[in-house]
């Protein structure tokens, strides 16, 4: 089984998200979110081609997949490496998919500039 990495902004985006739910309908609905989150990240622990490439296809970055949470406007972006799943972000299905490039370009930037 491959390992799970959440990147620190996938980290917070799930405090954000559970903080934001738990706001608007009270503790319940922050718990009731925050285990879906986790359900869905298990998912892809169990079965890492689970996700939907489709925002990958359109991104042109054929590696990031998408599984949502149930129940929830939200999902897990993340990406299946040799050796682990690299979960990106959690983004909101009104979220631009900008937000998903930016996170990835400053990846790339940041790499080039650590090979050189």
């Amino acid at each position: 089984m491959k390992v799970l990495e959440l990147r620190p902004l996938a980290e917070i985006d799930l405090v954000e998200r559970t903080r934001h739910y738990q706001e608007a309908g009270g503790v319940e609905l922050g718990v009731r979110f925050f285990d879906a989150a986790v359900a869905a990240l298990s998912a892809i622990e169990a079965a890492p081609g689970i996700g939907s490439p489709r925002i990958g296809e359109l991104i042109g970055v054929p590696e990031v997949r998408r599984i949502g949470v149930e129940g929830f406007p939200c999902g897990w972006l993340y990406l299946e490496r040799p050796e682990s799943l690299d979960v990106v972000r959690m983004l909101t299905d009104r979220q631009e998919v900008a937000v998903l490039l930016d996170t990835l370009g400053s990846e790339s930037r940041a790499e080039g500039r650590s090979e050189e």
